[in-house]
């Protein structure tokens, strides 16, 4: 008589690696490439209320999804929401939009990944970075999923120390304990500062 085969499906992934997983993704690739060029447009004073503007919408959107899913848990994506609470046509047009967000965003990664690498080794070809970030990218979803969630623990959290570190050196260098002239607040009045002149015409 064969043996009954088990079809359950095992819960690989941690407490610690979800929670990392989540603090770490909500890090995007634009923390570290694109904050110089929103505070260089808009300004200090425009690129803070810019920050909290969005992150005011966020806290909403966020905490209206979360009310969502106690009310009505579903094994699917958000779209789902929309489709149950909207418009089936809203739902779809999320769910492809979800997707070509991600899709995109690979390719962003990827881009910025080889502009990066570039400022070290200008020598070196662009897509030379761009594929070993690939090949990275695909090795570490291929792996089981136990692997892949001590990875990107892993990552995540080094992402997550960096962006502490970046903050304390920038403080420090702000109060002028790491060397050179302390700046305290002076760029929020330098020239048209706290608003760039592109700010005050929007």
């Amino acid at each position: 008589m064969a043996e009954k085969q088990h079809q359950e499906v095992h819960r690989s992934l941690q407490t610690r690696h979800l929670s990392m997983i989540a603090l770490g993704g909500s890090i995007g690739t634009g923390l570290f490439v694109a904050s110089g060029s929103a505070i260089s447009t808009a300004g200090p004073g425009g690129a803070l209320l810019a920050y909290v503007g969005i992150g005011v919408m966020v806290y909403f959107l966020m905490t209206s999804l979360g009310e969502m899913a106690t009310y009505l848990p579903v094994s699917g994506s958000f779209s789902t929401y929309a489709t149950k609470f909207v418009d089936p046509a809203l739902g779809f047009a999320m769910g492809w939009n979800y997707w070509f967000n991600w899709a995109i965003t690979l390719a962003v990664d990827i881009s910025t990944a080889a502009i990066v690498m570039q400022f070290w080794l200008p020598s070196v070809p662009g897509w030379v970075f761009s594929l070993i970030a690939l090949v990275l990218i695909f090795t570490i979803n291929a792996l089981s999923v136990r692997s892949f969630g001590e990875t990107e623990y892993w990552l995540s959290l080094i992402k997550v120390v960096t962006v502490l570190v970046f903050l304390v050196i920038g403080v420090l260098t702000i109060v002028g304990i790491m060397g050179g002239h302390a700046t305290g607040l002076s760029n929020f009045t330098y020239k048209k500062a706290p608003l760039s002149v592109e700010f005050q015409r929007f």
